[in-house]
């Protein structure tokens, strides 16, 4: 791919429209530091005809259509998902930075998702509620309505697809506010969904800058709901700008995963784990295993093996085959991540590999994967989010003690741990506070298993027919078997 590609509509309505009052801006390649794309961005003009189309199909064809419908629609957005798979993954690696060899693995999977969904689209029903038999009661499930979609940019695609494929299978309308510094892809979903058939406005695309146009479409009266993924601080001011219209909300967060290694682990295994869910995604993930705790007697051995393999990772342009990691997504990204290094090297901790930005691939966002040993809990490196390829090593030395350590945080997404005894395993994880754990594995998520988090890390589960929930109203009627109600204020 080689010159500027221009993107200059909007998708709105089932049409493609010129920004009312946006522009059309420039998108960063974070392998080079150079434009690669320019790409329209909508300001709140633009979210107002959106959710305006969106409110019109959710009342008019969408929500009457018959649910098997719906369904084939979604079977058919998976079909063309897979034909243009090929073409996903380049574009997909030249927006985000993810090296194209790991969004190969990634991408080729998302059909499955709206595949799975379809499948569920006819379940959702409700059910009787026995009393007596004066009445006959029952529930129904139906759409929310109007969903706003706003997603990050480590993973452009996958992270619309676990929203867009639940709210549409369950019968909702979506306008989607993708990331500003990772927009393109969302261009192509909307022109999958046209060639699927899907009735104007059912899906609706309107990048835009965070603090105005999705700022507007937070506050959108129309709008029922948001899906929101991204940091705990903007969930907040999301919660507090659409709180007059009592919206519903669904967030996917942050995290600061721990990943125990014990004693009698396969330590090969685990080495394998620890080492790829620390550095993958460039190590831009909610669920990193950013915290790694490995007991005392094999600590040593561990902190010399991960060091070494990070060294090892081939780091470099995103659209090289041969890369194993890609860079940053951004320059305010790269920033932060040098930022919690030099925090790191301040605080104490022993730097065992990587901690600075490699200069000689020129004005690229990359940074050189990043262990550091000697940490302890209270540090910043091993409290905070850095969402970079930092992992912080910290040792233990009994059961109790690393589940005191792994539950000490604000963030409860995910965590992941290595042993050979079943029973341990089952009470360690049980005792956990995290969405998901992984035992003897790490960052195992399909469609059919749900995910979100604890405290800190979201409310709500995306994936699994658990995702439905987020989408549905359940309404309860009450029908009178006798027809008779007496007069309250008879003497």
């Amino acid at each position: 791919m080689s010159g500027i590609v221009r993107q200059d509509k909007l998708y709105i309505g089932g049409e493609w429209v010129d920004p009312i009052d946006g522009d059309v801006v420039p998108t960063i390649d974070p392998s080079t530091g150079e434009p690669w794309a320019e790409v329209a961005f909508g300001g709140p003009k633009d979210i107002d005809r959106a959710v305006a189309a969106a409110k019109e199909a959710f009342e008019g064809p969408w929500r009457r259509m018959p649910v098997t419908e719906r369904a084939a629609l979604l079977r058919r957005f998976a079909e063309i998902y897979t034909r243009r798979t090929e073409e996903l993954i380049q574009l997909e690696a030249r927006d985000s930075g993810r090296a194209i060899r790991e969004v190969r693995g990634d991408v080729g999977n998302h059909a499955n998702w709206f595949y799975w969904f379809a499948s569920l689209a006819d379940k959702m029903g409700g059910r009787t509620i026995p009393f007596d038999e004066s009445v006959h009661i029952f529930t129904t499930r139906q759409p929310v309505g109007v969903v706003g979609g706003i997603t990050p940019w480590n993973v452009p695609l996958l992270s619309t697809v676990w929203k867009l494929a639940p709210a549409l299978a369950a019968g909702c309308t979506f306008v989607h506010k993708p990331a500003e510094q990772t927009p393109f892809t969302a261009f192509e979903l909307a022109r999958m969904g046209e060639e699927a058939g899907l009735p104007p406005g059912v899906l609706n695309t309107v990048p835009g800058y965070g603090p105005t146009t999705g700022a507007h479409l937070v506050g959108h009266r129309d709008v029922d709901k948001i899906s929101f993924t991204g940091e705990g601080r903007t969930a907040a001011e999301i919660q507090r700008a659409g709180a007059g219209s009592l919206k519903r909300y669904s967030f996917e967060l942050g995290g600061k995963s721990p990943h125990i290694l014990f004693e009698d682990c396969d330590l090969e295994q685990a080495l394998n784990a620890a080492t790829g869910s620390a550095f993958v995604v460039c190590g831009q993930s909610c669920a990193l295993g950013s915290r790694l705790y490995v007991h005392r007697s094999i600590y040593g051995r561990v902190a010399e093996e991960i060091a070494r393999r990070a060294g090892t990772i081939r780091v470099g342009n995103a659209m090289d085959a041969n890369t194993q990691m890609g860079p940053q997504s951004s320059i305010a990204q790269l920033e932060k991540t040098l930022s919690y290094i030099d925090i790191g090297k301040q605080e104490g901790a022993t730097l065992l590999a990587g901690g600075s930005r490699i200069e000689e691939l020129g004005k690229g966002y990359y940074v050189r994967p990043t262990v550091f040993a000697d940490v302890t809990s209270d540090m910043r490196i091993a409290r905070e989010e850095i969402f970079g390829p930092v992992v912080s090593l910290i040792p233990f030395d009994t059961e109790e003690e690393v589940i005191a350590l792994a539950n000490n945080t604000r963030y409860g997404l995910a965590a992941g741990l290595w042993t050979r005894d079943s029973a341990r395993a089952h009470r360690v994880a049980a005792r956990i506070d995290a969405g998901i754990v992984w035992v003897n594995t790490y960052r195992f998520i399909r469609w059919s298993t749900p995910y979100g988090g604890f405290k800190g890390s979201g409310v709500g589960r995306e994936n699994g027919v658990e995702a439905m929930d987020a989408y549905l109203e359940t309404k309860t009627t009450v029908i009178s078997t006798t027809g008779a109600f007496a007069d309250p204020y008879a003497i």
